[in-house]
């Protein structure tokens, strides 16, 4: 089959063995699949111990499982998988087990395939009446999401978003759901555009504000927000790079800034959001997998593979 493997670089294979489900697993046939920033950060050394086929959002059609219910279903599919043995994973914190398998970035083969294998409970059937050009959304909206489930935003609490990308972009769209004070802190003129009609919108901030999400993917976003929080105030980091940051952490000590991390989230509302029309993102640009360095270097919203 036709795969984007990766091992010290990407390859554009036309041979890939065709993966066998095991016995709690899922063969998917995959239908597009979308680039990620973190897909990007793999090439540069994000995971320097993975090799396998890339990528982790993906819209797929089920051909095989052990759950007989799920093939011929469109399906999303969350990217960790637990031991099922360890502490995390008993405690229902599977997305933090130390052993877990992640697709397309630790430990288990990706979807820039034609096929892939996934354990079954992480699949999500796709409702009829979401297309599947809008579903591949679902996985970095679960990730926007997840900023909702560990920190309250409060109507009242005026709210920053550092960056102007994709990520930001659905950050910004969740937040001001909210009905809080939204301002998206960005470098580029015509991308902040996109932002204007569900918040304000600068290059230079003159204020500071309760909570500032970092969405830059960039390691100068957590200096950024260090310097734009308020006293007793809330960083949310989103992004993920493979280079390193040098900073002055007793600020955050002295000015008892609160810091938290944030990654993957829950995938039914992101399809609840996305089927009511609650969150609008242009279209995805898709290519074949053999262009690869194309939809790489995409200045598009979005891009992606088609199979």
């Amino acid at each position: 089959m036709k795969a984007l493997y990766y091992k010290d670089k990407a390859q554009y294979l036309e041979d890939y063995p065709i993966p066998v489900p095991g016995p709690s697993e899922s063969l998917v046939k995959i239908l597009i699949s979308a680039i990620c920033n973190t897909d990007k950060e793999v090439l540069k050394g994000y995971k320097p111990n993975f090799s396998g086929v890339l990528g982790h959002e993906f819209v797929g059609e089920v051909v095989e499982s052990n759950k007989k219910e799920l093939i011929g279903k469109r399906v999303v599919g969350e990217l960790n998988e637990g031991c099922g043995q360890c502490i995390y994973c008993r405690t229902g914190r599977e997305k933090h087990c130390l052993n877990r398998k992640v697709i397309g970035i630790a430990g288990r083969d990706g979807c820039f395939a034609e096929y892939m294998t996934i354990h079954s409970d992480l699949l999500h059937v796709v409702p009829e009446e979401i297309p599947t050009e809008v579903a591949i959304f679902t996985e970095p909206l679960a990730a926007a999401l997840e900023i909702m489930e560990q920190a309250h935003i409060q109507p009242s609490k005026n709210v920053a978003v550092i960056g102007d990308g994709r990520l930001a972009f659905m950050i910004a769209q969740v937040v001001s759901l909210s009905g809080a004070d939204l301002t998206i802190i960005g470098r580029h003129e015509d991308k902040l555009k996109q932002f204007s009609s569900f918040a304000k919108t600068t290059t230079e901030a003159d204020e500071t504000y309760e909570i500032v999400i970092d969405a830059t993917g960039s390691p100068d976003g957590i200096l950024s927000a260090q310097k734009l929080v308020r006293n007793k105030g809330l960083i949310v980091i989103k992004s993920t790079y493979a280079g390193k940051v040098e900073i002055d952490m007793s600020s955050f000590v002295v000015n008892e800034i609160t810091i938290k991390g944030s990654r993957c989230g829950p995938f039914e509302p992101a399809m609840q959001l996305l089927q009511r029309g609650l969150v609008t993102l242009p279209a995805i640009e898709l290519y074949e997998l053999k262009d690869y360095e194309k939809a790489l270097q995409s200045k598009a919203f979005k891009a992606g593979f088609k199979f």
